[in-house]
């Protein structure tokens, strides 16, 4: 299996009032990475990570589940969470060990409770975040009413990255704002073309969001942009970078999981302006001997340090425990030490986990989302 350095990593939680299509968007990701051959549908119980049985019967996500999602020399570890509140602590459990999140948003329902609900959930872990505005190919589908909405509610943060070429069943294309580009759909490929005439007026209005929201990440592009002078595109890239990664700017994205179109650009993004794991805070915890405060920082130099954010069964392995490792490393057939339980556990496999699927690693690193079974004496 190919390894990944920590800052090729992207841990994100995808999160949305339920029914907005999450897990619709994990199943596009999944095949667009190769990892799947075929789309499975929430109707047919055939997606990756709703695999339960009650989620099967119910059509709707009842637990978190990974999917990690090799991608342009990436990997981006999806975490599907649940939608309705209910199973709220699956989401809270999932945000713990997440660097940033996607918030799904239905293009024709628009900011609803849940909506509200999981984005204080974001706020709690100071989370960076892109919003994707999802289902616009729907009936009553309206992306410009939906944007006003967010902004609105969230601010003048909230900023629109894309814009999409027509709707409902004429959604054939996205306008990227900050590339300034046209991006038409051939199937689930893209073409780059012309920008509609009838977009440019709502583009240049859009785009002046995009500069501004850059210029004020950093003093001296902000000096620049108020004495007149345009931005290179890089410094436009780089500001809106340093923007996202610190919650001054929230993207806005337009797609249609279903239909697997935009969720390319969308994945694109998240390596583009979603943290790696080394550009987050380092962990901090409490030395089990001193009871002193220490920090570890990211790096498979350090010391072991991991977090378990999830148990599940499996009907083959048994007990699952899911991990996020802060620093240091985890190698197969070797033990550790817990130290809220003041216990040592054996580590005989290091799994992968895909939706319910398991591949086993031989070491896992800093920044991975990993599991372990049969642990003895580690819960969530």
């Amino acid at each position: 299996m190919k390894r990944y350095a920590t800052e090729q990593l992207r841990n994100v939680g995808l999160i949305a009032h339920g029914g907005a299509g999450k897990t619709s968007l994990t199943e596009a990701m999944l095949y667009n990475a190769k990892v799947i051959n075929r789309l499975g549908k929430i109707e047919e119980g055939t997606t990756t990570s709703d695999y339960d049985s009650e989620e099967v019967k119910r059509q709707i996500s009842i637990n978190s589940a990974i999917a990690p999602c090799p991608w342009k020399n990436h990997r981006i570890n999806v975490i599907d969470t649940p939608g309705y509140f209910d199973f709220v602590g699956e989401v809270k459990g999932s945000l713990r060990v997440s660097d940033g999140a996607v918030l799904v948003v239905c293009a024709v329902s628009g900011v609803e409770v849940g909506t509200e609900q999981v984005w204080d959930y974001a706020n709690d872990h100071e989370l960076p975040r892109i919003i994707f505005v999802n289902k616009i190919d729907r009936e009553n589908a309206n992306f410009f009413k939906v944007l006003e909405e967010l902004r609105e509610k969230y601010g003048n943060n909230v900023v629109p990255f894309q814009l999409p070429i027509g709707s409902e069943e004429n959604f054939k294309g996205i306008v990227d704002l900050v590339n300034l580009k046209a991006q038409y759909f051939e199937g689930t490929d893209l073409k780059e073309g012309e920008i509609p005439e009838d977009l440019k007026s709502e583009m240049d209005n859009y785009r002046s969001y995009i500069i501004e929201a850059a210029a004020e990440t950093d003093d001296e592009l902000l000096m620049k942009y108020l004495e007149g002078e345009e931005l290179s595109p890089e410094e436009v890239r780089e500001g809106l970078r340093i923007g996202v990664l610190n919650g001054d700017i929230t993207p806005v994205l337009v797609g249609s999981a279903t239909e697997n179109k935009g969720v390319q650009l969308l994945m694109d993004n998240i390596i583009n302006y979603m943290p790696s794991p080394k550009d987050v805070p380092p962990a901090e915890g409490l030395n089990p001997e001193t009871k002193e405060k220490e920090i570890r920082n990211v790096g498979e130099d350090e010391p072991l340090s991991a977090i378990v954010f999830k148990t599940m069964a499996d009907p083959y392995v048994g007990k699952l425990t899911l991990f996020r490792i802060y620093s240091g490393k985890l190698k197969s057939d070797t033990t550790v030490y817990n130290p809220n339980k003041d216990q040592t556990e054996r580590i005989a496999q290091v799994y992968l986990v895909t939706g319910k699927k398991q591949e086993p690693v031989d070491v896992a690193y800093a920044g991975d989302l990993v599991a372990v079974a049969r642990l003895q004496h580690t819960t969530t």
